[in-house]
């Protein structure tokens, strides 16, 4: 009985972890797929910023391609069967493209804080070919930092229970001084101190946020408190309350709109409020600023917490961690990959108009009419809604 209900539990174990793997890993490949053809195909879309992102969505494709096949399945067959040469390289891979996706992470939140907190001085140097250079040293550094992986990761074998051999793809250090060292470095420079320069960049932005939004709030403030006291106190207004104007320079504008003949339907609507459109992406961009800060710790956090474990204590760490608990704890780094395009591109709304521009607009497209002489005139002043772009000022980054 009892070796039945163990089985199950391993069976269940075993199937979920496939179908979260497999649901990672498409929703990934997916979306970071999605930004990288939008970016390349929209030219409206490359700026400063969409140059990280897109930099960022490559390297987390990478991690998808790299990580996670070669992560799972050896975890279930309890053997590496691709050979030592894929051994190396998957290793080498797999630490670029994480290498590359935080340095990504921080260039962006350092981007950021200079064009919101720094905006004139950051006019100057914030170029295409400055992001470029950026870029550029990002992914040699990742390329130059990641070399032990090549090196020293190699196939092991092992025994299994039923006396059959394994072999599992390890880094073997030559002592363990070494094996700390590395480990450190990369809870260093991979962990602790890019957490600390997003949270500091992201915190500064939100404090310059949170300041307009009261700028704002106060203003409005400032404002109803004068449209009260001009209503109250203005009394040479005798049949109404003085707050309204009055209809005759209304009539009078509407006279000399049909004598210019440039009556148009954009006049009869009211205008939106800008000060609370400002304040309501102000806001969103202060909670996704947060959102993307606790991500990046929950992510991140278990796997180089348990490498540095590892460092120090691997004995006792692979002997708890082994099989299905560090298979979830890679899993959830991994998560990031999917995470990243939602957070840094399906939220911003421009990204999505381009989105839907680049796919649904190719494929709803018509071949073109004949146009008369009078719809030419009277569409002459019409947009079309695949070439359509509209550009926000109050859109969250």
């Amino acid at each position: 009985m009892i070796v039945k209900l163990v089985t199950v539990v391993f069976d269940v174990d075993q199937t979920v972890r496939i179908f979260l793997y497999c649901l990672f890993f498409i929703l990934s490949v997916l979306g970071n797929v999605l930004i990288i053809a939008v970016l390349l195909r929209n030219k409206r879309l490359r700026t400063v910023t969409n140059s990280f992102l897109l930099s960022l969505a490559t390297s987390d494709l990478m991690l998808c391609l790299f990580c996670m096949p070669f992560t799972l399945i050896p975890n279930l067959l309890k053997d590496f069967i691709f050979g030592s040469a894929v051994c190396k390289a998957v290793a080498y891979f797999m630490g670029i493209s994480v290498s590359v996706s935080t340095f990504s992470l921080v260039a962006i939140s350092l981007e950021r804080y200079s064009a919101i907190c720094k905006p004139l001085k950051s006019r100057v140097w914030q170029t295409k070919s400055h992001a470029f250079k950026v870029i550029a040293a990002t992914w040699l550094l990742s390329v130059i930092v990641m070399l032990p992986y090549p090196i020293y990761n190699t196939l092991v074998p092992f025994t299994r229970v039923n006396n059959s051999t394994g072999n599992m793809c390890r880094l073997l250090w030559p002592n363990d001084f070494t094996q700390q060292s590395w480990y450190i470095f990369l809870l260093l420079i991979l962990f602790l101190v890019p957490g600390v320069v997003m949270t500091m960049a992201y915190g500064l932005i939100s404090r310059e946020l949170y300041s307009g939004i009261q700028f704002e709030a106060n203003r409005r403030k400032r404002s109803q408190v004068r449209k009260v006291s001009s209503c109250g106190s203005d009394s040479k207004y005798e049949d109404g309350d003085g707050c309204y104007i009055h209809s005759i320079k209304r009539k009078r504008t509407i006279e000399m709109q049909r004598l210019s003949g440039s009556i148009s339907v954009k006049t009869n609507r009211p205008r939106s409020n800008s000060s609370t459109a400002n304040l309501t992406a102000k806001k969103r961009v202060i909670r996704m600023l947060i959102v993307i800060v606790v991500m990046f710790f929950i992510c991140w956090t278990p796997v180089f917490s348990v490498n540095a474990w590892r460092a120090f204590d691997k004995n006792s760490a692979d002997k708890l961690l082994s099989g299905t608990p560090i298979s979830f704890i890679h899993l959830l780094s991994y998560t990031s990959a999917c995470v990243n395009p939602i957070i840094y591109c399906f939220m911003n709304k421009r990204f999505r108009m381009a989105l839907l521009a680049t796919f649904l607009c190719r494929i709803k497209r018509r071949p073109r009419m004949r146009e008369t002489e009078e719809e030419r005139r009277t569409t002459s002043g019409s947009i079309s809604r695949c070439t359509y772009t509209h550009v926000n000022v109050s859109t969250a980054p």
